[in-house]
């Protein structure tokens, strides 16, 4: 028991920032990035070459990718989906957008690096053994890293005037410019901090599971699970969404690793009913 809470407890960790970016996102601009699996991937990319092929530090490899991400994603809120939502009536055409985005992304990727699987060398040698948890030092530090940024993404937010600002731009965009809130300003650099968000999660993974160019579409179906789970444009339900995912996974493939491929199915079986209860997750409020 103690292994599996260990597992879901590292997995949950990764998961809740992956889906923090999303629901920054959609939060402030109503709109769902489904590019966001391919942003993981990017930065699992670049913390691959910096780091595994240029051979410098994993921190130097990890900022680049962080960086670079959130240059992209301010550069795509600031001239692809704010010219869309200024010019068109229908949400619709922000997730078409966003659509083709991905696939833009997946057309790049797959152009740069290939299809192949990269992996990274480890960060930190070794495995824990005490108190029947067995766990390796990387995932360990991987894991402890992915819960200091979700804390100081959190205290970022709710502390700083940048935090504030955006959230009262999730609250109510039209009362948040009323009162002097720029809002561009603000739904940029949004885009861009979870962009980045997604950028660092790829690259703390890429030194655990590696990376390829097809696992873009998974990883943003696994955010859009968790946001689901916590509530759309919701910050502590994209941070409880990501354990509770991380929770059922590792419960799943330990009760139900004798039947392979089931345990995803078991898991989209659960997410069913319990949408079907409250279907706007545990702290989410209706969309639109």
């Amino acid at each position: 028991m103690e292994q599996v809470i260990a597992n879901g407890l590292y997995l949950g960790a990764q998961y809740a920032l992956i889906a923090l970016g999303l629901t920054l996102i959609f939060a402030l601009m109503n709109v769902l990035n489904f590019a966001h699996g391919q942003m993981y991937v990017l930065g699992g990319f670049i913390t691959y070459t910096i780091y595994g092929q240029i051979g410098l530090p994993f921190v130097v490899a990890l900022l680049a990718s962080g960086v670079t991400l959130a240059v992209i994603g301010a550069l795509m809120e600031k001239f692809l989906f704010r010219t869309v939502i200024r010019r068109s009536l229908r949400e619709e055409s922000t997730m078409l957008l966003a659509a083709a985005t991905a696939f833009f992304f997946d057309a790049v990727i797959l152009l740069l690096f290939g299809e192949k699987q990269r992996g990274v060398p480890k960060i930190v040698k070794g495995v824990f053994n005490e108190g029947g948890i067995i766990m390796p030092y990387d995932r360990l530090v991987v894991g402890a890293l992915a819960l200091i940024f979700i804390a100081a993404f959190v205290l970022y937010m709710q502390y700083s005037r940048v935090g504030r600002a955006m959230r009262a731009l999730a609250q109510d965009r039209v009362a948040a410019q009323l009162m002097g809130v720029k809002v561009d300003r603000y739904s940029m650099i949004g885009f861009a901090m979870g962009a980045m968000l997604a950028g660092i999660v790829g690259g703390l993974l890429v030194t655990i599971t590696g990376v390829n160019s097809g696992i873009g579409g998974p990883i943003s179906i696994k955010a859009f699970l968790m946001v689901m789970i916590g509530g759309a444009g919701v910050v502590g339900g994209a941070i409880a969404g990501g354990f509770i995912l991380g929770m059922m996974e590792s419960i799943g493939l330990t009760v139900l690793r004798q039947y392979g491929d089931v345990t995803y199915l078991a898991i989209f079986a659960a997410l069913m009913v319990f949408l079907s209860i409250r279907p706007n997750g545990l702290m989410g409020k209706p969309w639109g």
